[in-house]
């Protein structure tokens, strides 16, 4: 189906900014290193980041710490984990939107430069981002941060992730979170394969198509068989259980991929008891929000922010 009618005018520019790449093991290098430079002509972040490198259960991992006001006590924080796909993408080259974010709402953010796939598949990525969460929360005196206003934020793979990590730490008695905020997350391993629970026709044609969700579970699922108690923490979809989890924002776009995912998170977690805000945006692809003018992005940010500042006080 050519859905490119249904796009908003305002976020065509992304279809230029952000073309739909064809990825498999043969393109990724070349993926990766375009990745890597795509926001480079935008300079310096509003806010550098001071590198801090923690143990994680890998090695060093490097944590990006944006802070606006050093010094500052008793504050909310957020852990970030950057999109990607789970194969592409850093905390280092990522650094405007955490940047921007933290100096808008006055808080610190923590971003995490976790291990990519399929170099290192699950569980890797998901317990690389757990150690940071750990880490912000017993380093949270020195942090100037209060431990019951740490929430997990992440878009797209970094969505998925943090609701990995937001089941990961119920699951193992791990630092209790005030919020997970997930912006059109990568949930569901079956999106766009045979066993496609959703028949959407007018999601996923561009920016990540099925073809691209397809190489991306397959490079984070390795030799995993998805069948033993962790798996929602791999595909959070999969989660037997969803109760106890912490109050929830998601955000998708009504053309991305993963919105049929996202619709079905929702309403499962509010099943659980779980309080959510879920929105939609008209028209909007995967990765819209990066057309900075456009009003659907201004709703977008005004609706995340808001939540943000009710949900860590």
């Amino acid at each position: 189906m050519d859905t490119r009618h249904l796009i908003d005018p305002e976020l065509l520019p992304l279809l230029e900014l952000m073309p739909t790449a064809q990825f498999n093991a043969e393109t990724l290098p070349l993926i990766r290193q375009m990745s890597e430079a795509r926001f480079d002509f935008l300079g310096d972040p509003e806010l550098k980041p001071v590198i801090k490198v923690i143990d994680g259960p890998g090695g060093p991992l490097d944590i990006c710490w944006y802070d606006p006001a050093p010094g500052s006590t008793g504050r909310g924080a957020l852990l970030h984990i950057h999109g990607g796909g789970m194969v592409i993408g850093s905390a280092r080259s990522m650094q405007h939107g955490p940047a921007a974010m933290a100096k808008a709402l006055g808080i610190p953010i923590a971003s995490v430069d976790y291990r990519l796939a399929p170099e290192h598949p699950f569980p890797a990525p998901q317990e690389d981002c757990l150690a940071a969460l750990c880490w912000l929360a017993a380093e949270s005196g020195a942090l100037g941060v209060d431990p019951a206003r740490i929430a997990v934020i992440g878009e797209s793979a970094g969505g998925g992730l943090a609701a990995a990590v937001a089941l990961m730490a119920r699951d193992t008695g791990g630092p209790p979170l005030a919020a997970q905020l997930l912006i059109y997350p990568m949930l569901d391993h079956r999106t766009g394969g045979p066993d496609c629970p959703y028949a959407n026709a007018a999601t996923g044609e561009f920016v990540w198509t099925r073809a691209s969700n397809g190489f991306g579970w397959g490079a984070l699922q390795g030799n995993y068989a998805i069948n033993d108690h962790r798996k929602g923490w791999f595909s959070p979809s999969r989660a037997d259980d969803l109760a106890g989890l912490p109050p929830t924002w998601i955000g998708t776009g009504s053309m991305d991929l993963f919105l049929d995912e996202d619709f079905d998170y929702a309403r499962r977690l509010v099943s659980a008891g779980v309080p959510v805000e879920l929105h939609s945006y008209a028209g909007a692809p995967h990765a819209f929000q990066l057309v900075a003018a456009a009003q659907a992005t201004q709703a977008f940010y005004r609706d995340l922010f808001g939540a943000i500042s009710r949900m860590l006080g």
